[in-house]
């Protein structure tokens, strides 16, 4: 259930990239965080160089103009482990269609499932999660 936002200066990416970005995002999120396939919510947000800031070296890290920044809310509950393994993956999948590594800002936020709805004003996970694992009876 992540929905992604991803920014990116306007002048950096052509459109065509886009869907190649989107594609190798989910593709790291199905692997290392067993997000089902069709579970994809995306949006690119495009940005004029005035209303795009970073820092070029913070943490040692040389940025450039084809920074992107990609939050991902999701639910939490990931190991440390998943999450730097889940990075690492990106930022190779971003490097092969030509995104250098340095530019991949990644962000997770993490909510519970009272804190989703997909539609209809149903909170649609908590209602999946009392089929999966119903409420023990009382005495």
């Amino acid at each position: 259930m992540p929905f992604i936002r991803v920014s990116y200066r306007e002048d950096q990416y052509a459109g065509g990239e886009l869907p190649l970005i989107s594609r190798e995002i989910h593709a790291a999120l199905m692997e290392h965080f067993r997000v089902p396939e069709d579970d994809y919510f995306q949006l690119f947000h495009a940005h004029k160089p005035s209303e795009f800031f970073y820092s070029p070296n913070y943490l040692n890290v040389e940025r450039t103009d084809r920074l992107l920044y990609i939050q991902i809310t999701l639910k939490s509950g990931r190991t440390v482990e998943q999450k730097k393994s889940f990075y690492s993956e990106l930022a190779q999948r971003l490097s092969k269609i030509g995104i250098r590594a340095e530019d991949v800002f990644v962000v997770l936020v993490g909510t519970e499932f009272e804190d989703w709805t997909f539609g209809n004003g149903i909170a649609q996970m908590l209602e999946t999660v009392r089929e999966v694992q119903p409420h023990a009876s009382e005495d």
